[in-house]
């Protein structure tokens, strides 16, 4: 078991190439959003291009893709018919999540799940898309109560999945709030190697686990506990891992700068701080 530090950094920010192109450091796809739900996928993006995504794609249900894309002129959201996502969108999903791994020659990845509700068809929807997707993802929020109904969707994947503990108990069925942080530990690690996926539990100390290795990151700051650092934390992963980072590795990363920008962030802010004010702190928290 190792501490994250900011030296895992250095493996994925070294000084790029002149002769670089767009596309090279990452195309993101984040899913997300519903009628009541827009910020959650707005946050994973501006977080996204904050950890040095090239671009970043939205797909939401119209009124919450019409709402992200006023947000920023760097926001591109494309609307689903309707105000929840639905079955009939599976083929547009699909077909987006191709194109970005087409023209950006494999430097893709998937965020999922943040906003996107919990009505049957959604889930349903949700996971006839992981089963079918091709492409590294970031399973977060909703998507982690859609993946609890049939986890073997994602068994085995080049996925990482985002829960806090609650969540973690709704798709392992244990309980572990209350318990020392070296049973945690075990108990992430064992159910990582049983789902064959990176596990990242969200907590006052982040576990990351493969199933095999396992990492702890301390960052962070008690001023988190506001909605949206979630989102932030799953769209840096994503970010990183449409670079071509691992999940385990990009997991560790995510962590760490996420905390480190909630830190400095909380420093500034205190009582005050937003998820939008730790995006800010991500420059800083990279640097």
């Amino acid at each position: 078991m190792v501490e994250v530090s900011k030296n895992i950094l250095k493996n994925i920010y070294k000084t790029r190439p002149q002769g670089s192109k767009k596309y090279d450091f990452g195309l993101l796809t984040v899913i997300g959003g519903s009628e009541f739900y827009s910020g959650s996928p707005a946050l994973s993006a501006l977080a996204a291009f904050r950890a040095g995504a090239d671009m970043v794609r939205i797909i939401a249900p119209k009124r919450a893709a019409d709402i992200i894309a006023s947000f920023s002129p760097i926001l591109a959201a494309y609307p689903l018919e309707g105000d929840w996502l639905a079955k009939k969108h599976l083929a547009t999903m699909l077909l987006m999540t191709e194109a970005a791994k087409t023209v950006s020659y494999g430097k893709t990845a998937v965020v999922i799940g943040g906003g996107v509700g919990r009505t049957r068809e959604t889930q349903e929807t949700i996971l006839e898309y992981l089963s079918q997707v091709q492409v590294p993802a970031v399973i977060d929020a909703d998507a982690i109560q859609a993946v609890a109904k049939e986890p073997s969707v994602i068994a085995g994947k080049n996925f990482l999945i985002t829960p806090h503990t609650y969540e973690f108990f709704v798709l392992t069925g244990k309980e572990i709030y209350q318990l020392p942080d070296e049973e945690k530990i075990k108990i992430v690690q064992a159910e990582a190697d049983r789902f064959q996926i990176t596990i990242l539990l969200k907590g006052k100390i982040d576990i990351i686990s493969n199933g095999k290795e396992v990492a702890i990151n301390k960052t962070g700051s008690p001023f988190m506990t506001v909605g949206g650092t979630g989102d932030t934390l799953a769209g840096i992963a994503g970010a990183l891992m449409a670079r071509g980072v691992s999940p385990f590795e990009a997991g560790q990363a995510a962590a760490f700068i996420n905390g480190s920008a909630g830190e400095l962030a909380g420093k500034k802010f205190g009582e005050s701080l937003t998820a939008v004010d730790l995006i800010d702190a991500i420059t800083e928290a990279i640097r």
